[in-house]
């Protein structure tokens, strides 16, 4: 039995995670939509997190952290 067309292959992902490597970014995280096969990949940025919370990201703006 057929599975389908299959709109995300694991050979894409592996692919766009060795791009990220040899540009020398590091993956912090992968969203894949299975239904599209969109690949969404975050970065770390130079050791910068955001603000997880809109309370931190507050606290951040006024100084208090």
């Amino acid at each position: 039995m057929s599975r389908g067309a299959q709109a995300f292959r694991q050979r894409d992902l592996i692919s766009a995670l060795r791009a990220m490597a040899a540009a020398g970014l590091e993956v912090r995280s992968v969203e894949i939509d299975p239904i599209t096969g969109k690949i969404i990949i975050m970065t770390v940025a130079s050791g910068v997190e955001e603000p997880a919370t809109d309370l931190d990201k507050w606290l951040t703006k006024h100084g208090a952290r």
